[in-house]
């Protein structure tokens, strides 16, 4: 029998040092490097020859599930903006309702700037999408393109950091809340998800 390598061995520590985090981070946001380590399974001293420090180790989260976040943002190719916003919030929603005390330490101001250049991807689909929507005449042309992806962010961050995950109809809110920022009223968002119950209903049901 050969022993596993040493490299490997690392990278399986590391991968349980993360997994390790979001569960212990999800029973308490405030919790020490010491409790990560004893949830991964392994001592301090390990843990800090992964990462310097608890920063560092949330650092590593926020990257991990900024990939997550903006691989997602490249799958959604829908045509019509309204139905591309819409979506792109369920599924983003439906990804950040699993790991809801993780992204709401993303999204705490500490963070806020690594986040930011962690979801570049993102981002520039969000500004893009948002440009289109105003082309198209199917987003609010009253404020700038720019500014108006923007409030999408921030309304998007306030949404995912504030909101029960675990409340019915928390991914229906979260959608129209964002169609409502880009500029549909409450009809229009009604017409649009009675049109394609799938943007609600599978996500809730993934």
């Amino acid at each position: 029998m050969t022993s596993r390598s040493p490299r490997r061995d690392s990278l399986e520590n590391r991968a349980g040092i993360l997994d390790a985090a979001r569960a212990t981070l999800a029973i308490d946001p405030r919790a020490s490097i010491d409790a990560i380590a004893r949830g991964a399974g392994l001592s301090r001293r390990t843990l800090y020859g992964h990462f310097d420090d608890r920063d560092a180790l949330i650092r590593e989260l926020i990257s991990t599930g900024a990939q997550r976040f903006n691989a997602i943002a490249a799958s959604v190719t829908d045509a019509d903006p309204r139905l591309a916003l819409a979506r792109l919030a369920a599924r983003l929603w439906h990804e950040a309702s699993h790991v809801q005390v993780a992204a709401a330490l993303a999204l705490d101001e500490a963070h806020v700037a690594h986040t930011a250049d962690a979801l570049a991807p993102l981002r520039r689909t969000v500004a893009a999408l948002v440009r289109r929507g105003q082309d198209a005449g199917a987003f609010r042309t009253d404020i700038a393109a720019p500014a108006l992806a923007r409030l999408i962010e921030e309304v998007a961050r306030t949404v995912v950091a504030r909101t029960d995950a675990s409340s019915s109809g928390a991914a229906d809110l979260a959608v129209r809340t964002l169609l409502s920022i880009a500029g549909l009223s409450w009809r229009e968002s009604d017409e649009l998800l009675a049109a394609h119950p799938d943007v609600i209903e599978i996500e809730d049901a993934s």
